[in-house]
Order: structure tokens, then C-alpha cells, then sequence
């Protein structure tokens, strides 16, 4: 895997803080693995961790942006968005309906008990990252 740089809001790791044990770890992984996914596409060298809505979020010069949370409202879940105006969702629904839960356009959503499929959420997250790149193509070359 080559070299990511990295650059991170401080704000960000107060937001992980402050999630419940129960949730932390979850939102750790989630995280690792946008940064993992990122490391491994062509092109991304750069990525930002920041806070957007007061959610963590992922930015890249050639995607759109992915943002994670979990909610004290839905306690026994936790998500990651997409922008509802993109493509994004749309698609993922019709490459993995069985494999996820989603919110609307906007959210892929798991459960805290749930085992996630990670090669197939590495598709959605290299799809979102490199977006601007993909988004003419039919399935966002999935």
C-alpha cells in the first residue's frame, strides 16, 4: 500500500470520544477503512478528515464526500452517508440491495451486531472517493 497523506481536523478525534464504548470500535473500523480504501486507489495521495454537520467526514480532490456516525436517536445503529444529489446510493442499491440497509439516497446503515461485508463496502467507498472520475459511467465502474 503506498503512502496517504492525511490531513486531520483535531475536532475529529473529540467526536470519536465521545461516541459510547459500544459504538467507538465500530466507528474506528469504518474509518480505517476508508483511509485503507483510499490507499489503495491509482491517483489519491491526498485525503482530508474533517468534521461536516458534525460528522466525521472523508474528502478527496477527484470524489465526493463519505461521512460516518452513529446517532443516539437509532442507538443500536450507525451509517455512512453519501451526498443525497449524487448517484452514489442509487447505484449501490442496484449492485447490493441484499447486502445493506440504506436510508433514503443517502446512507448505507448497519446495525451494531452486524458482520459487514467489507470487499463489498470497499466498492462503495472507491466509488464515492473517486467520483468526479466515475460518475458518467453506468454502475460508477463497479
Amino acid at each position: 500500500m503506498k503512502d496517504l497523506q492525511i490531513k486531520i481536523n483535531p475536532e475529529v478525534k473529540v467526536v470519536f470520544d465521545n461516541y459510547p464504548d459500544s459504538v467507538r470500535d465500530k466507528m474506528f473500523a469504518l474509518r480505517e477503512l476508508v483511509l485503507e480504501t483510499a490507499r489503495e486507489i491509482d491517483g489519491i495521495t491526498n485525503i482530508e478528515e474533517t468534521l461536516k454537520w458534525g460528522e466525521p467526514s472523508y474528502l478527496t480532490k477527484s470524489g465526493s464526500t463519505i461521512r460516518i456516525d452513529w446517532k443516539s436517536k437509532t442507538p443500536d445503529q450507525f451509517a455512512m452517508y453519501f451526498k443525497c444529489t449524487s448517484r452514489l446510493v442509487e447505484v449501490f442499491k442496484m449492485i447490493f440491495n441484499k447486502r445493506f440497509d440504506f436510508e433514503g439516497n443517502r446512507a448505507i446503515v448497519f446495525h451494531l451486531s452486524d458482520k459487514i461485508p467489507i470487499e463489498d463496502l470497499k466498492h462503495c467507498i472507491k466509488a464515492a472517493l473517486t467520483y468526479h472520475k466515475v460518475k458518467h459511467l453506468p454502475t460508477l465502474g463497479m
